[in-house]
């Protein structure tokens, strides 16, 4: 995909980031820290784990700060940086040892709201390309073609993913 050109906004704030400027960091935090938390929550589905998500996007930029003067696209980025960490969760997730047959598992806090764990439900029966593109843009607040360049797909990919995620939803809260 062709990369698009930096803004100069973007442009100024890489350049301090690979030059390791506090204010860079904070701007950059301030800026893109709540919608990749967000994105995380739908991601993986938990605080601990989105907030370890969100973590380690932010300390692989600064372990990796000089290479960010070759970023192109500064919210792509940051987002496939947080689905790389959420697969990564996963992953992890997955390798924990499981309870016991007769050792009851760790109870679900209760909801507050029967809508909210509906839609929780809801969302856990999507397929996980269709729960990324639901959370990139909905918690993430990205375009269709930002979205594209995160997750390496194209923007109408990106938007028929979402639309099919939006009529199983539909179908699934309506039952």
């Amino acid at each position: 995909m062709d990369e698009p050109p930096k803004t100069d906004g973007d442009g100024r704030l890489l350049s301090g980031l690979a030059a390791g400027e506090t204010a860079a960091f904070a701007q950059l935090y301030e800026r893109f820290g709540a919608r990749l938390y967000r994105t995380a929550m739908g991601l993986v589905g938990n605080r601990q784990d989105a907030e370890d998500c969100v973590q380690e996007v932010f300390a692989a930029l600064v372990r990796s700060r000089q290479r960010l003067t070759e970023v192109h696209d500064l919210p792509a980025y940051l987002f496939a940086s947080l689905r790389r960490q959420s697969v990564r969760s996963a992953e992890r997730r997955s390798q924990q040892p499981r309870p016991l047959a007769n050792e009851p598992a760790a109870p679900e806090p209760p909801g507050d709201d029967p809508r909210g764990d509906a839609l929780r439900a809801a969302l856990g029966s999507l397929n996980a390309e269709q729960r990324e593109v639901i959370a990139l843009k909905v918690e993430g607040k990205l375009t269709f073609e930002e979205i594209g360049r995160a997750l390496d797909i194209s923007p109408n990919t990106a938007a028929s993913r979402y639309r099919y995620a939006l009529a199983r939803l539909v179908n699934r809260l309506r039952k």
